[in-house]
């Protein structure tokens, strides 16, 4: 795909994934109606680009996702890239966990993943094409200790992920995701240590890492689609 003048909806586009992700594309040409809760901090990210719109809110809220495509439509004319990045992270032993964090990480992985996911594929249906990438984790195929919950709502989008692009085989929608491993995000905010440093890694992902292979997934030719990514840091074993 030529990401000169298309458009990208991106969703946790504050900081992290999604930041380095609008910056990577920037680079190209590509324009943006950039989303997440800290609208100032999506102003920042914005105000780097040439051509960025913000719509702050909630992936929850469940008008978000349609009034996303229609601000890319109304302002651009169209949308022919969802990343729909925005997530959480809940953690804990069975003594520990906070379970109303756990359940709230439920609402915006799955439930606000998966509505994005359905308004955006309804629009490339009737658009006639389009490119879907969802931010999954090395954990949507794995499992560890302590953060069970978490590997279940990337295990929940990846099983979407595929069923829809089998759905999809044969159109011009493409359909995938890209899973790192431990990135140094904001993700991890509300810790009192990165997880990063607790194991030592010298050399972890960064976001930047992660938005080169969500461009190397866009770039491909029309007849190829890569269904999943996953990128490790060379220290990380699982």
């Amino acid at each position: 795909m030529e990401l000169k003048d298309k458009v990208a909806v991106i969703t946790g586009a504050t900081s992290g994934i999604g930041a380095a992700v609008a910056r990577n594309l920037g680079e190209v040409g590509t324009k943006f109606v950039l989303s997440g809760r800290r609208e100032a901090l999506l102003r920042n990210v914005a105000g780097e680009l040439a051509h960025a719109e913000v719509l702050a809110g909630e992936i929850t809220d469940p008008a978000l996702p349609e009034r996303l495509i229609a601000r890319a439509l109304e302002i651009y004319g169209r949308c022919d890239i969802v990343i729909n990045n925005a997530g959480m992270v809940a953690a804990g032993d069975i003594a520990s966990i906070d379970v109303d964090r756990v359940c709230e990480m439920v609402r915006v992985n799955v439930e606000g993943a998966y509505r994005m996911v359905y308004v955006a594929l309804k629009h490339f249906q009737a658009a006639g094409g389009g490119h879907l990438i969802n931010t999954s984790s090395v954990l949507g195929g794995k499992v560890r200790e302590n953060v069970g919950a978490y590997c279940g709502t990337k295990h929940a989008l990846e099983a979407l992920t595929e069923s829809l692009r089998m759905e999809l085989a044969g159109t011009n929608i493409r359909v995938g995701c890209v899973a790192p491993g431990l990135v140094v995000t904001d993700l991890h905010r509300h810790l009192p240590v990165h997880p990063a440093e607790q194991q030592g890694f010298k050399t972890p992902l960064q976001p930047e890492d992660v938005a080169r292979s969500v461009r190397f997934m866009l770039e491909q030719p029309d007849h190829v689609n890569i269904p999943r990514v996953l990128l490790l840091g060379t220290e990380q074993a699982v």
